[in-house]
């Protein structure tokens, strides 16, 4: 009953994996729903910043705030990607990366000089296994991202782009549509893209100036940007983890009625090997 053995002995460690699979999908069901909360509430907050931008713009308001200027050519650009500090999550963090990849690969082509920051451990794995210099490699940001992050991650950024030694700033991060729609996407983020058409008939009474209030709003604007993709891919990941723990959940149990069946067979052999054993042990004696 040697095969036996080996088989209940895989039994039972596929059942082990798959009460783990199972409990990491209802984490991940219940963290992606919080996320997903935090994806919508900053929607609104998100349009209404926009909406404001688009009806103060004018292009000779653009000519005096720096992170409205449009370069002729970009020359040095920022890439900021991210990633997240656990795996298990399917094709997630890959897809993030080949990403980002492409979009290097893109700005290389045309000349331009890329710095790369990247946000969360498989990222950065990835960057320093190729031998890539990183100008920022942070993990301390967790699967609650805050406004505090996004601003320290831009800050620095904006404070370049103002300076002349960043003409752009590029962002690669999962959007969030559903939980199991999570494409790769790149945003620029700086500078800040005019809008394409602004809202007509609405009358604003600005205080104190439609140049203080872009001064104020501008930043603010670049920061949610990036808190935005921070959350979305926040919720995209518990996104992806949940769907591949389901998988492998799935898939466990159909291993497990594939061993079961072939744990019985085994056995049944046995039995009916042994039944045969002691009929003709019978007959012998008798004969």
């Amino acid at each position: 009953m040697a095969k036996g053995r080996e088989l209940k002995g895989r039994i039972k460690s596929v059942e082990n994996t798959r009460k783990i699979t199972r409990t990491m999908e209802m984490v991940a069901t219940s963290k992606m729903k919080r996320a997903q909360d935090r994806v919508v509430a900053a929607r609104p907050y998100a349009e209404a910043l926009g909406g404001v931008i688009a009806n103060l713009y004018s292009p000779e308001l653009a000519e005096r705030f720096p992170l409205l200027r449009q370069p002729e050519r970009v020359q040095r650009a920022a890439v900021l990607l991210l990633t997240s500090n656990r795996g298990l999550a399917g094709a997630f963090n890959a897809n993030l990366i080949k990403e980002a990849r492409a979009l290097l690969a893109r700005l290389e082509r045309e000349g331009v000089e890329a710095q790369v920051h990247v946000i969360g451990r498989k990222g950065i794995g990835y960057f320093r296994y190729v031998g890539r210099e990183l100008a920022t490699a942070r993990t301390d940001i967790t699967d609650r991202p805050t406004a505090q992050d996004a601003a320290e991650l831009t800050d620095g950024l904006m404070r370049d782009f103002v300076a002349g030694t960043l003409d752009a700033v590029y962002v690669v991060y999962a959007r969030f549509q559903s939980a199991i729609s999570t494409p790769p996407t790149t945003a620029q983020v700086l500078p800040v893209a005019p809008p394409a058409a602004a809202a007509q008939g609405r009358d604003y009474i600005l205080a104190p100036s439609a140049d203080a209030i872009l001064t104020e709003l501008l930043p603010l604007y670049v920061r949610n940007s990036v808190y935005r993709a921070l959350v979305e891919t926040a919720a995209g990941e518990q996104g992806a983890r949940r769907t591949a723990m389901k998988n492998a959940t799935d898939n466990a149990g159909d291993m497990l009625t594939a061993l079961r069946r072939t744990y019985n067979r085994a056995r049944q052999a046995q039995i009916t090997q042994e039944i045969a054993e002691i009929v003709g042990g019978a007959a012998a004696l008798t004969g």
